[in-house]
């Protein structure tokens, strides 16, 4: 029996097609011009053309079919139900890095759910193994021309990544990325790697083969494993130390300078965390090839930098923000993980040499609650803050990174918010967004 899709409308936005044409929630959209809708992608594709005839289900059963003229991709303003107007497909694998198999019990649901959506790939820039994507999901991808569809690699080693993903399907994929790319389909590439594991020579192999993809395959970060305390009976993992950090960007810079005189992208890039690590300056801005993975963590540090700069060079010497020398020094402080907790202090450093009544604070945080190993401000709880911050003098203000909040709120991942950290460090915060422009403008605001 074939599937039949119906998707319920939850919203009708104000001042849209569907609102003029007396659609509301609850009603079931049924097919647009002639075809079911399997999901986002189909109803996106379908209703971008100018002439339309659509057919919806009311509440008491009566259905309208509507016919509908409007300008070429011009939105009906419809919300569903699920915004994919299909179910989430969780993640099949049994990573031997996975970190959300880290997680200690007791936090919210959503936390543990482990995605592996090409869809959510596309719409939000998530990685994805494509372990369980069949034949048919790769043909609407390249009917519908979709990209950039991300990729978690690990491994080009069919037979060690099967053993990583603990999927004996893990190593069947190649194939279908094989498609993709020589359909043209825009693919970002993505290594998470392990000390012993998939390092050393099978790192040279991974970025040997995935250069067969090129030009659809525009880049690739390599990421160290991040390791929290809550290990008990998964595989076993060591953490990179600051050699094994200097090897890793060694090999990669190798590559680059190898990749680029033929290509013109250096395509393979390091994640900021193994300079960190490493100590080593990071890479000037040309050599990020226009930051296509600033959200794995390559490069947001070096385009911070460039855009502090940038933000007081613009504001000038003798800017209105710059404190008189008649006013009393202000402090601001700031909270972040300890791997990037120097680099920010040096950002601090650049702009109180232009506002010299201003003293800029660093805390680096240690997180205790998923372990000491974990460096990284995005997965700071509020409860660290609280604990490590509580009776410190922290001045007129306290700024956090916006990536320590889930998205679009104000809740950590302890389920704590900004609010119940302001009330127990008796504190303004602020929250930071990643450009340099709010960084500045945070620490001079009066």
């Amino acid at each position: 029996m074939m599937q039949s899709f119906e998707h319920r409308i939850a919203r009708v936005l104000p001042g849209s097609i569907a609102e003029e044409l007396e659609l509301e929630p609850g009603d079931v959209l049924l097919s647009v011009n002639g075809h079911e809708i399997e999901d986002i992608f189909d109803y996106q594709y379908f209703t971008n053309e100018e002439y339309l005839t659509v057919l919806v289900r009311r509440p008491d059963g009566e259905e309208w079919e509507l016919e509908i003229e409007k300008e070429f991709e011009e939105d009906l303003g419809i919300e569903f139900e699920n915004s994919l107007m299909d179910d989430y497909r969780s993640c099949r694998n049994k990573c031997v890095f996975c970190f959300i198999d880290q997680m200690p019990p007791g936090m919210r649901d959503t936390l543990y759910f482990k995605d592996d959506d090409s869809r959510l790939s596309f719409l939000q820039g998530n990685y994805v193994t494509l372990t369980n994507m069949s034949d048919h999901d790769i043909d609407r991808i390249i009917q519908y021309h979709l990209g950039p569809i991300n990729i978690s690699f690990h491994t080009t080693n069919p037979e060690l990544r099967c053993r990583m993903l603990h999927n004996r399907f893990a190593g069947e994929v190649f194939p279908k990325i094989r498609r993709l790319a020589d359909a043209g389909i825009e693919l970002n590439g993505q290594i998470v790697l392990c000390r012993g594991i998939n390092d050393g020579e099978e790192l040279e192999r991974s970025i040997r083969d995935m250069t067969a993809y090129l030009p659809s395959l525009r880049s690739v970060s390599v990421v160290p494993v991040g390791l929290s305390k809550y290990r008990d009976g998964l595989y076993p993992l060591e953490p990179f130390e600051p050699g094994d950090a200097g090897q890793v960007i060694d090999q990669i810079e190798a590559w680059q300078r190898r990749l680029y005189p033929e290509h013109g992208i250096h395509f393979v890039h390091a994640s900021d965390e193994w300079y960190l690590l490493a100590g080593r300056p990071l890479p000037e801005e040309e050599r990020y090839d226009g930051y296509p993975q600033l959200e794995n963590g390559v490069g947001m540090l070096r385009l911070l930098h460039e855009e502090v700069r940038q933000a007081l060079d613009e504001e000038g010497a003798f800017s209105a923000g710059k404190s008189s020398a008649g006013e009393a020094l202000r402090t601001v402080s700031i909270a972040t993980g300890r791997l990037a907790a120097p680099f920010i202090r040096k950002l601090g450093a650049l702009v109180t040499e232009r506002h010299p009544r201003l003293a800029v604070q660093v805390f680096e945080i240690t997180n205790e609650f998923f372990g000491e190993s974990i460096t990284v401000s995005g997965l700071i709880t509020a409860q660290d803050l609280i604990r490590q911050l509580k009776g410190k003098a922290l001045g007129s203000r306290l700024l956090l990174p916006c990536n320590m909040l889930r998205s679009g709120e104000q809740v950590f991942l302890d389920d704590l918010t900004v609010a119940d950290v302001e009330t127990a460090l008796q504190i303004e915060i602020r929250i930071v967004e990643s450009g340099g422009y709010d960084f500045v403008r945070a620490l001079t605001e009066a």
